[in-house]
Parts: C-alpha cells; structure tokens; sequence
C-alpha cells in the first residue's frame, strides 16, 4: 500500500515546471512520502488493447448502445441515465436509480410503486476511465485497468457488461441474471438499425454478441477523455495557468499528504485503502468493500468539482465535506463508520489538512473543458434517447 518510488529522470519532463514548487512543498514536510515528481499532466491519447482497436465504426455503435435504454431488462435505463454529461459523466446523487427510475440528475427518483433498491454505491465519472491504471510506477494497460470501487472488473470491456446484468443497475425482474446478456443480445438481433450497424463494426459471421457490445461501448467511452485541465496546462509548463491560490493549494495538497494516495496523472495510486466512511442509510446492509475489509480504491480527481457528492457512499456533499473528514488526521479524527475503528484506518491517511480553501481552489483547476457533451437525437431501438431521465 505504500507508494512506490519513481525515477526522477524518467518523470522529469512531464513536470519541469512545477518540480520546485513541489520541492518546496516537500520539504517543508520532512516526512512526507510522495516524490515531488508524482504528479504530472495527463496524456493526450488514451491506450487501446491490441484485442479492441478502435474504428469509427465501433465508436458509432457504442455511443449508440450507450445512450440507448434497450440494453436494461425494462427498456427503461441506459448507462446515460447515470453516467450523463450533464453531470460530469456522473449522476450528481448520492446512490445511483437504475431501474425503475424517472428523472436525471439531482432530480432523479424512483416511480411508484417501486421494490428496486438504490445502486448500492455513489456513481463514478466515467470521464477519462481510458487512463484508467495509469500511474507514475505503471502505463495504463487497458486490458487490465481497475475498474469500479473495489476493482472487481478490468478493463472497459468486461465493466461496460457488468450493470446490464445487475438487478438494481439495468436488469430489473424482467429476466435471470444468467440470460440477461443473452436476452439483449437477442433484442439487438431483432433491430434491423443494430444489425448493420454490427457489421460495419465487427467482420464476423454473427457480429451481435455480449463480447462485441463491451467492445463497442468501451471503443466509446475511451473517447470520453478530458485532457486540457489548466492542472495539465500548468505541468506542460504554463506557470501562468494557476493563481497564486492555486499554486498555494497545490503545495497544500502535497503537504497535507493528500497527494499520498492520489498521485500519478489521474492523481489515484489504484490501490485500495480502508478510510471509515460512513455507510449510507439508503443501503440495506452495511458496505464493507474489498473482501470485507472496509477497504475501497482510491477515486481519480479528475473533474472532481462536477462530480459530488463524494466517496463510495456519497455520504459526503462538497469538497469542503470530504476536507473535514480527514482533518484533525489519522490518529484524532473518530471514524465515521462503526465497523472500523480508529486503529485500523490505513496509515497513509492525513496527519493533518493545511489551508483547506486553497486546496479547493485547487482541485478546480483539475476540471478539464474539452470533451464531448454530445447527446444523440435518436437511438437505433427508437426508444427514448437516454432512457426514463425527463
């Protein structure tokens, strides 16, 4: 869990202009354990698997079956529906409606009568999860990049797949778990729209399977990069791309120890790290994570300020809130859930958070402008565009 070293000569070109800065920030705090150089810009071009290259074609296909809520069992939710650009490719609420939902955003609820119980965890951007793995130790390998808030999927291939099959995510009563897949699938076949479309995508003899529609909605989704935040700018070499609070906030971040954890460019470790959140009281049951440690991945930053609320619970409704939560530090603050006590929250939580405005202001200098907010006319199944979200 503990953050692995970096080879300054091999990260120094990504961030010759804020290395001082950083420096300075460092050794103001002689214990800290991030090397000045484990923040750096973002990419440009976002890795594809060897096994998936991207065409226009499957792109075409996969905005298609993004926005289109014939892939959930009651023909009622698209994976729009929580992951809209409306909202930063998340859905603004604290535990997702899937099924049986009515609305977008912060406005969204369930119809009634309603037996569907809320998504059990707080919905992740989907905004930059192409760079999904990617560290200052490792490239993002896109066969095997973590995905979700235990990292039970890798890759956007096989986590694109999992919601159709979930009961409170797409699925709902229509039918089992076991044929879900297989009965989209068998919708698909049925939509003239859909099968060309597959087969100016895929040349197979039977182009409309489970396996090709992961790899078109991910062929999509890796389109969804946001790669010019002014954090960016300013690591290409733009000092002038930060204010003065912005630079201070940054120095803050690093000093407080944030930066422990969310390092690298998608500033995440993808490491898995126990914290006591609180459980949120619209689940059932209590959360307990990784294996039923409590443990959970550490979110990327990217365009943090579009996404609250926050943490796997979304228990948490502004920065400041997720600020507060770690100040007065590891050894000080009570935790916040029951199930884990003080003692086994993992050491790499802050001692302590420095001059918390300024790292708001920072944070904001991660939400990036350029990325597409297109929402499609139509959908191939003629269905509602997006699913139940007006």
């Amino acid at each position: 869990m503990l953050p692995v070293s970096v080879s300054t000569t091999a990260r120094l070109a990504s961030v010759l202009a804020a290395a001082a800065l950083l420096v300075a920030a460092v050794s103001c705090q002689k214990d800290a354990e991030v090397p000045a150089n484990d923040l750096a810009a973002l990419p440009l071009v976002a890795p594809a698997p060897t096994s998936n290259v991207s065409s226009p074609e499957k792109i075409a296909l996969g905005r298609a079956l993004f926005w289109d809520p014939v892939l959930s069992g009651g023909k009622d939710v698209s994976c729009a529906s929580c992951h809209h650009p409306a909202t930063g490719y998340a859905d603004a609420i604290e535990l997702s409606i899937g099924v049986n939902g009515q609305g977008l955003g912060s406005a969204r609820r369930f119809r009634a009568p309603n037996d569907i119980a809320f998504v059990k965890r707080n919905s992740s951007t989907v905004l930059n999860t192409a760079f999904n793995g990617l560290t200052t130790a490792a490239t993002a390998d896109p066969a095997s990049a973590p995905m979700f808030w235990d990292s039970r999927a890798q890759s956007l291939e096989n986590q694109s797949l999992l919601p159709v099959a979930t009961l409170e995510e797409m699925r709902g009563h229509r039918y089992a778990e076991g044929v879900a897949l297989d009965s989209v699938v068998a919708r698909l076949r049925r939509i003239p729209a859909y099968a060309t479309m597959f087969r100016a995508a895929f040349a197979e003899n039977t182009p409309v399977t489970a396996t090709n529609i992961g790899k078109a909605i991910a062929c999509f989704e890796r389109t969804l990069v946001a790669t010019d935040s002014r954090f960016d700018e300013y690591m290409r070499g733009n000092q002038a791309a930060l204010s003065t609070q912005e630079v201070a906030g940054l120095n803050a971040f690093v000093a407080s120890g944030c930066a422990k954890c969310h390092s690298g460019p998608m500033l995440s470790d993808y490491q898995v790290h126990v914290l006591g959140v609180a459980d949120n009281a619209k689940n059932a049951t209590s959360d307990a994570g990784v294996n039923g440690t409590y443990a959970f991945r550490t979110p990327s930053l990217r365009n943090v300020a579009l996404t609250a609320p926050y943490m796997h619970s979304g228990t948490l409704p502004t920065l400041q809130a997720v600020l507060n939560f770690y100040d007065p530090g590891r050894g000080r603050a009570p935790s916040a859930n029951p199930h884990v006590p003080v003692s086994q929250r993992d050491p790499l939580f802050p001692d302590r958070v420095n001059d918390a405005q300024a790292i708001i202001a920072f944070l904001g200098t991660l939400t990036a402008t350029s990325y597409d907010r297109t929402v499609p006319a139509a959908v191939p199944s003629g269905l509602p565009v997006g699913g139940n979200i007006r």
